[in-house]
């Protein structure tokens, strides 16, 4: 889709004169002159607007003799409302599918910590991943920990901190120097897939 014709077209659109057109095209195909006449407008402020409404190809024209007549392209006018609809939709089903996922996190939270305690580990990677994400949430960004104090932080969830601090590192949650641990931004964080 491209956004640049979605815009122009509805720029286009953005002006009563041109409204009033489409509506007057819609019974029928006019003349510029019957146009002017029934806006009450001058024909050459009516030629501007025809020509920015066949600029977007929404009016189109055919010649009968001498006289010109403007017909509406009632399918372009569709197509464009159908590509606003799909972008309104998609992002209703993103939505849709973030609340999803909000639920399915706290699920996996709800079955595998009771109490505030890591009952097990994950065997699952997707399940692992929102475990651990859940960990981490309560250490602070830009905060530098040395491994004993990221050990206690890791005991109040878990006994094997060994093990989930290794994950840490490897899950690029965090990042290690010389014993001392800091967290990594979030795009760096591993993602579950699905």
């Amino acid at each position: 889709m491209q956004l640049n014709r979605l815009v122009s077209f509805h720029k286009t659109l953005g002006d009563p004169t041109r409204i009033r057109i489409i509506a007057l095209l819609a019974k029928g195909p006019l003349h510029g002159q019957a146009i002017a006449g029934k806006l009450g407008l001058t024909p050459p402020t009516i030629t501007h607007h025809l020509n920015k409404l066949r600029d977007i190809n929404v009016v189109y024209d055919r010649r009968d003799k001498n006289t010109l007549y403007f017909h509406l392209n009632t399918s372009v006018i569709r197509q464009q409302a159908s590509v606003l609809m799909e972008l309104i939709e998609k992002k209703e089903g993103e939505k849709d599918n973030m609340e999803k996922s909000i639920v399915e996190r706290q699920k996996v939270i709800d079955n595998f910590f009771k109490e505030g305690k890591l009952k097990n580990i994950p065997a699952q990677r997707k399940k692992k991943l929102i475990v651990f994400e859940y960990i981490i949430r309560g250490l602070k960004m830009g905060k530098k920990y040395e491994e004993k104090e990221l050990n206690e932080y890791i005991k109040q969830f878990h006994e094997d901190y060994a093990t989930i601090r290794r994950e840490f590192i490897i899950n690029q949650y965090m990042y290690r120097e010389n014993g001392i641990y800091e967290l990594n931004p979030e795009e760096f964080w591993a993602k579950s897939e699905g």
